[in-house]
């Protein structure tokens, strides 16, 4: 952490790669690294698991956190969330 990156006008403090990692270890995994963040920081998480899609949609949803990203592209899914509180 510490940095920030930026991808399309969005920028990020944290990035999590979690490629080929299946359900539901990018939500947990997710859950531990936006947990270290500053509210109103961001988390970009990049993951190959297409339930993850799904997940990720409830998961921000119920939290209250800002889902600001999520697409597929060329088969990795990315995701961009603000915490909120």
């Amino acid at each position: 952490m510490g940095y920030d990156m930026t991808l399309e006008g969005a920028q990020w403090q944290h990035l999590l790669d979690v490629q080929g990692l299946q359900c539901p270890l990018p939500l947990l995994k997710a859950k531990r690294a936006l947990s270290l963040l500053d509210t109103g920081q961001h988390l970009k998480v990049l993951a190959t698991d297409a339930g993850s899609k799904r997940d990720f949609e409830a998961w921000t949803r119920l939290t209250g956190h800002t889902l600001h990203q999520n697409q597929c592209i060329d088969g990795v899914y990315h995701y961009l969330i603000e915490k909120i509180n």
